[in-house]
């Protein structure tokens, strides 16, 4: 019985733990076959990382971590491309100047990654020069994935003031990826909001989100028959009318999926029926947001900085027997 990719969330690891992997890259294959730059928002623990890594790998060219998977044969595996990654995700930036020592941390290990040096001294300077030099070294586009690409913002959002600051830091970032599309292959950003285009993107406009995309909405999580083609053996002597009522029913305009993170804690817990993403994944943000009495104060601080126009995603809501919601 292969073993369960709890808090896994890089390929190579889980193909070496001989762990069960649930292959996404048919998802995938279709994204590459029909655009290049792409916008995707999931909750947290919902395999998004795992996802960008799998990206990340499969445009590295890394060949034996996707024998027998989906996309094998057809990629082109004499064609290896640069990939500047960047994450989010760790740790939690309390103003400007923590955010611009993060990406410059984060370029750092790029460049040292990819064999090359910057001499540029903005930011955004040695973004672009990262890319155009990743072109020059490797005679490939380069493919951009960030990962958490709205954490900073959101870990500020009841703070009017510092969330401007993270705006425009983060602005200034992404504006880099509108101004290089010539040296760019692929680029994907994925996160827990969607924030208006003008907010944040600034011109980005040819970002296509496939957020609520019918196509895509099994990107993420489990389908009923990948869950019992992968998991059958794990789930044995598991309600399994139960387990669809508890964890299941997230749905993005197209096929309903299980929540991965329930599932797997669910198997690893004896099976035994909790919200467990719920306990542990419920983004701080919206706690934060809801914590304030005074909903005018609230309206107030959102509003006196222009940019924050979160849209929701429309997943399906569900009442657990439990008594909460997912």
């Amino acid at each position: 019985m292969k073993k369960l990719p709890i808090g896994i969330s890089t390929l190579a690891k889980i193909m070496a733990d001989d762990c069960v992997y649930v292959d996404k890259t048919a998802h995938i294959q279709t994204l590459l076959d029909k655009g290049s730059y792409y916008f995707l928002s999931r909750p947290r623990r919902f395999g998004k990382s795992l996802l960008v890594d799998t990206l990340h790998q499969l445009f590295a060219g890394n060949e034996a971590l996707f024998q027998g998977l989906h996309i094998h044969p057809h990629w082109d595996w004499a064609v290896q491309y640069p990939v500047i990654a960047i994450s989010f995700g760790s740790g939690q930036l309390a103003n400007r100047a923590e955010l611009n020592e993060k990406i410059g941390e984060l370029l750092r290990i790029n460049q040292q990654r990819l064999g090359i040096t910057c001499e540029e001294k903005s930011l955004s300077g040695c973004f672009a020069e990262l890319i155009r030099k990743a072109k020059d070294k490797y005679g490939s586009n380069v493919v951009i994935l960030v990962d958490e690409y709205d954490k900073p913002l959101l870990d500020n959002i009841t703070d009017s003031s510092v969330a401007a600051e993270m705006r425009n830091g983060l602005r200034n970032l992404y504006s880099v990826i509108k101004d290089n599309d010539a040296y760019i292959r692929f680029a994907f950003l994925t996160g827990v909001s969607k924030f208006s285009k003008v907010s944040l993107f600034s011109g980005l406009n040819n970002l296509e989100d496939i957020t609520l995309d019918p196509r895509y909405s099994a990107l993420c999580g489990y389908t009923q028959t990948e869950l019992e083609r992968h998991f059958g053996e794990h789930l044995q002597g598991a309600d399994m009318s139960l387990v669809r009522s508890w964890y299941n029913g997230y749905n993005w305009m197209g096929e309903s999926v299980y929540n991965p993170f329930d599932v797997l804690l669910f198997i690893s817990k004896g099976k035994e029926f909790l919200p467990y993403w719920f306990e542990t994944a419920t983004p701080s943000f919206l706690v934060d947001i809801l914590f304030f009495a005074d909903s005018s104060k609230l309206s107030d601080r959102l509003a006196s900085s222009a940019a924050f126009i979160i849209r929701p995603v429309n997943a399906t809501r569900r009442r657990l027997p439990g008594g909460s919601f997912i």
